[in-house]
Parts: C-alpha cells; sequence; structure tokens
C-alpha cells in the first residue's frame, strides 16, 4: 500500500519493545503528518520487522525492508575480513533497513567474530533436513545456531536447478529451519522458459502452496520470501520493477486470500540481480521489501548502495 503524506493518527505498539517515544523521535505521532512512502516507517527493533500505525483511521502494517548478502561459494579469510569491515564501516546510517549477510559454512565463525556487536544478523546459505548423523557434507539447524545464525535460505533457484531440490523438499527445509528457531528465506521463481510460457504465477503458487500445505499459512510470518526470476539471476538481466512489483503483488494476494493478517506482515525480497542504479526504483514498488543480493553483496560500496536505497524507501 502507498500512502503519501498520511495523517496519523494513533500509534500502536505491540509489545515494550515498541515505545512510543522511537517513533516520536521519528516525526511519527499522532494528529502528525509524515511522507511515509509505500506506506511504510521503521520499527526500531530489528528483530520484529514491522509495527503498527493508524493512518486516517486504518491499520497498516509497516515492514522493515532486509537486505541480505547471499555470498555464495565466494569468500577467502582475507576478502571476508576486507568486506565486512567495509560494510560495518558504512553501516552507520542505515537505521531503518535490516541487513544481513550469509557466507558460505566456513566463514560463518569468522562472520560471527566480526560482526559481535554490532546490528548485523548472518544467516546460512542452506541447511539439511535430518538433526544428525551419516549425511556426509550436510549441516544441520542446531550447527548453524551454534554460531550464532539467525537466517538461513531455503529453495535457492540454484538448489533447484543444480541438486534438484523439489518444492516437498525445500518445504522441509523451511519447516526444519522454522522449528530451531532460525528465520528461513524462502525463495521462488520462474526459469525464462516458465516466464516466456506465460506460467510465472502457476510456477510461484507451487512452491508456495507446498510451504503453505506443510506448515500452514501462518508459518510464512516466522519467515521472509524472496522472489527471484531465474532468468535474472548472474546474467545481467533484472525484472522491470513493474515486472516485479506484479509478481510480488501476486504473492502476497495469494497470502491474503489465506489470512489477511499474515500478508500484511511477510517480508517480500526481489533477488533478481538488484544493483545501487535500480534498487531505488525497484523498492520504491509497494510489495518489494528488500532484496536477497547475489554479486553486488561481494563489494561492500555496491552492497551498502543497495542497503542506502532500502533504508530510503522508508
Amino acid at each position: 500500500m502507498r500512502i503519501l503524506n498520511p495523517q496519523i493518527t494513533q500509534i500502536l505498539t505491540d509489545t515494550e519493545s515498541h515505545p512510543p517515544r522511537a517513533w516520536e523521535e521519528r516525526g511519527l505521532v499522532a494528529g502528525s503528518t509524515h511522507p511515509v512512502a509505500r506506506g511504510r516507517a521503521v520499527d526500531f527493533q530489528r528483530s520484529k520487522g514491522y509495527g503498527y500505525a493508524l493512518f486516517r483511521g486504518e491499520e497498516v502494517i509497516m515492514r522493515q525492508p532486509l537486505v541480505a548478502g547471499n555470498w555464495k561459494m565466494n569468500g577467502s579469510v582475507g576478502s571476508v575480513r576486507e568486506l565486512l569491515a567495509g560494510i560495518k564501516a558504512g553501516i552507520g546510517d542505515i537505521d531503518k533497513c535490516e541487513v544481513a549477510v550469509c557466507p558460505p559454512y566456513v566463514f560463518i565463525p569468522q562472520a560471527q567474530a566480526e560482526l559481535a556487536g554490532t546490528p548485523i544478523p548472518w544467516g546460512g546459505q542452506n541447511l539439511s533436513t535430518e538433526t544428525s548423523g551419516a549425511f556426509t557434507g550436510e549441516v544441520a539447524a542446531s550447527m548453524l545456531l551454534d554460531f550464532g545464525c539467525t537466517y538461513v535460505i531455503v529453495g535457492h533457484s540454484e538448489r533447484r536447478t543444480l541438486y534438484g531440490e523439489g518444492d516437498a523438499l525445500v518445504a522441509k527445509k523451511f519447516a526444519v529451519a522454522r522449528a530451531a528457531g532460525l528465520k528461513p528465506i524462502l525463495c521462488v521463481g520462474e526459469t525464462l522458459d516458465e516466464r516466456e510460457k506465460g506460467v510465472t504465477e502457476d510456477v510461484v503458487a507451487r512452491q508456495l502452496d507446498a510451504v503453505i500445505k506443510l506448515e500452514g499459512v501462518r508459518a510464512l510470518a516466522d519467515g521472509v520470501i524472496a522472489y527471484e526470476p531465474v532468468w535474472a539471476i548472474g546474467t545481467g538481466k533484472t525484472a522491470t520493477p513493474e515486472l516485479a512489483q506484479e509478481v510480488h503483488a501476486f504473492i502476497r494476494k495469494r497470502i491474503t486470500d489465506q489470512d489477511a493478517e499474515v500478508a500484511k506482515k511477510v517480508r517480500i525480497q526481489y533477488g533478481g540481480s538488484m544493483k545501487p542504479d535500480n534498487a531505488a526504483e525497484l523498492m520504491a514498488k509497494p510489495d518489494i521489501d528488500g532484496g536477497l543480493i547475489g554479486g553486488a553483496s561481494l563489494k561492500a560500496k555496491d552492497f551498502l548502495g543497495i542497503c542506502k536505497a532500502a533504508n530510503d524507501s522508508i
């Protein structure tokens, strides 16, 4: 929902972690007007990701954007140190957008050490559906938690296409992550062939419904959804903001049909070659709540540029 210069009639807080004072510091007070682009404001409690206000008598959920860097299979001890130092040095003015990184497994302990005491959470790029045992090469949810992970990516298109992960397996990974206390980032999206055949919505609905069937629609509120048009990942191509918004709106509508409150709260990232020069236009769309960033997350300047665009979209 896009509301420009709304009349704020009342500020609501769902817990003590959302003090009215924090809203007032941003000029969000009852009876005031404030240019909240896309009908959002920050919630000041990064772990929550949303807050409440009444605009002209209508309740609106204000989703905090999440920009998460998916480093894929990239990095070294030295490059990770340099990248994290650059991100930490530039994160100070980015106070409305949540920023996270998902390094390869072997660099998670390094991220934990170097990000300690910062507002930046970290996560894994994948996890096993098993808790332990003879599963060579796999990593359990409990192992990610041992190293302080908050997030874990499930169902990334590269896992689906290169390693044959189907909808049922991805749904189970979502369930395992959620049960362990991790926040799953559920990736959905179509290939170029599926886009050209006009079945984008069918594909995305099938991927989303697999999780809803297994866990129930309310489970989505415990995670994040990332729409990634597969044909735009690593190709330099990007869905136009209009095309991206169409799919994001479709996802939110599909959730709304089952639970409107969950649909208002759940964050839907865009994950198709977002860069500093297109981030602002993409995140100006009402249903795009940040980005799952691949290549651009490996350069601190580019990643921070995207984070700033998300921050400015509030």
